[in-house]
């Protein structure tokens, strides 16, 4: 069967930002369009209708690539959950996603796009906004569960967000590196517990 104009299209763009992942994760900066068009089986034409230019095609790469990771925390995080169970699991969960064989290939991925960042103006605000967005979606997953008898309010939740992707970037960076090999899921849920407390929770 033949795909529609539209289902095309979605293909073609899906090509294009899977490709432009493998190629930005080996080349950083210096990605080459033509190279990414290549890889997708495409030619450069088809990014500058999709995408607008080269720029337009890291932008939305920029914009999708967190979302993937932040729609199975949601699926492994159930109902149900108080507080303290609810950032264990979330914890083992990103534990879990070090020993995934394309672990490092994900972390070069997301190094040479903070790199891309900071040497361009126009994705700098944008890659902020997706970890902003991202970071808010793990604020209603946190938000309402209960803690020492009362429910975590969305300020509260938002705080313990913060810190918990920091510390749960951080801790995975040194795992996928070889340098925290004894971290286990234990140890991570256990650094995650730690942060709850009444100065990361603040005032309701």
């Amino acid at each position: 069967m033949r795909m529609t104009r539209a289902e095309a299209r979605e293909h073609n763009r899906r090509a294009l930002l899977a490709a432009a992942r493998l190629i930005v994760a080996r080349d950083g900066h210096r990605a080459k369009l033509e190279e990414i068009a290549e890889q997708a089986g495409l030619t450069t034409g088809a990014v500058y209708s999709l995408f607008g230019s080269k720029n337009g095609l890291l932008i939305a790469l920029v914009t999708d690539h967190l979302t993937p990771h932040y729609d199975g925390i949601e699926q492994t995080v159930p109902d149900g959950l108080d507080l303290v169970e609810a950032v264990e699991v979330f914890a083992r969960h990103y534990r879990r996603l070090c020993d995934d064989p394309d672990a490092l290939r994900h972390l070069s991925f997301e190094i040479s796009l903070q790199d891309l960042a900071l040497r361009d103006p126009e994705l700098a605000p944008r890659l902020a906004a997706s970890v902003r967005e991202h970071e808010e979606r793990l604020t209603a997953l946190l938000s309402g569960r209960v803690h020492d008898g009362s429910a975590v309010t969305s300020r509260q939740a938002r705080r313990l967000a913060t810190a918990l992707r920091a510390l749960m970037v951080g801790l995975s960076q040194g795992v996928t590196l070889g340098l925290a090999d004894a971290a286990s899921q234990d140890y991570f849920a256990a650094t995650a517990r730690a942060l709850i407390t009444p100065d990361v929770l603040g005032p309701p």
